[in-house]
């Protein structure tokens, strides 16, 4: 038999672990990855890239352009954050507090309010387009036969992988809000994969993802298909906040532009599904502000889901 100080005990990590147990979640931690260690004589600038994938698969993607970009930068030294979703992502670029993005479209608007400019745009405009994808074995084959169904996206703010899709259903007769069950799951491999394991009829994602995807999983994408998909409009831009010394906002330029014309380059590039980067402005975004404003009046406020 246990005796009373035993019994004591068991009482008393008991109750420390209800109230652990009652304790808030602690804030996100950034996740930053880097392939060398920290040195304090050089500063250190931070690339964070919005959720494009998991935080793991974008540091397989991603890590190697920051590494690339390293080798021709004197004098500093980027490093990579991922976040965990999409709406994480646009509270650091709102704090100001990554050096350098590489947003969405829409969330290119929304950082030029906090004092980033565009400096490049990567991949092709033709390639920023959404597509929807099914099960070959679903029977969707016309828009409307997702009504009363589950319609997956990474997040209400994606541009290519939701609004552009739900602004497709819209001129295909589809009421997006009343019409649909729509889900925001928080990145594009999971909109993929709600499809896959049949919790959506249909998911939203873009090329570069879906690319990957094919890659990395062939087995489950052989039971999925692209049905429709959307007009293109401008990819996604670099960014660099207007704080940056001009040299290193010079250098990281000069090492995205360079890429496409070295094997090493041409690597990285593959490992993202970037075809390219090529320089690109604020202007350059103009088109995305005039097409955001017709879907807010027709569709619904992209800031909200």
């Amino acid at each position: 038999m246990r005796t009373l100080r035993q019994m004591g005990q068991w009482v008393l990590v008991g109750a420390v672990a209800l109230l652990a147990a009652c304790r808030p979640a602690p804030p996100e931690t950034p996740l930053q990855y880097s392939a060398a260690p920290a040195n304090a004589a050089v500063p250190v600038y931070r690339l964070a890239v919005h959720p494009l994938y998991n935080p793991q698969l974008l540091t397989v993607a991603y890590q190697p352009l920051v590494d690339q970009l390293n080798s021709q930068l004197p004098g500093a030294r980027l490093e990579l954050e991922a976040s965990r979703d999409y709406q994480s992502f646009e509270k650091k670029y709102a704090a100001r507090e990554p050096a350098f993005l590489l947003p969405n479209p829409w969330q290119t608007l929304q950082a030029m309010k906090h004092g980033y400019r565009v400096i490049a745009m990567a991949g092709d405009a033709s390639d920023f387009r959404g597509i929807f994808v099914v099960r070959r074995d679903s029977g969707i084959r016309l828009p409307a036969d997702l009504k009363g169904k589950v319609v997956s996206y990474p997040s209400h703010t994606a541009l290519a992988a939701c609004v552009m899709p739900q602004y497709f259903l819209h001129t295909q007769g589809i009421n997006v809000q009343r019409d649909l069950q729509n889900v925001y799951v928080g990145s594009q491999e999971s909109s993929i994969m709600n499809v896959y394991l049949g919790q959506a009829a249909a998911g939203a994602t873009w090329p570069p993802p879906w690319r990957l995807f094919l890659r990395d999983h062939p087995q489950e994408a052989a039971q999925l298909k692209v049905i429709w998909e959307t007009e293109p409009l401008v990819n996604n831009s670099v960014m660099v906040r207007d704080d940056v010394p001009e040299p290193v906002r010079a250098q990281v330029l000069s090492g995205l532009l360079g890429l496409s014309h070295t094997a090493a380059g041409q690597a990285v590039l593959a490992g993202m599904a970037t075809a390219r980067f090529q320089s690109a402005d604020d202007a350059t975004y103009e088109v995305v502000a005039r097409y955001v404003s017709r879907f807010e009046q027709l569709v619904r406020p992209v800031g909200q889901p």
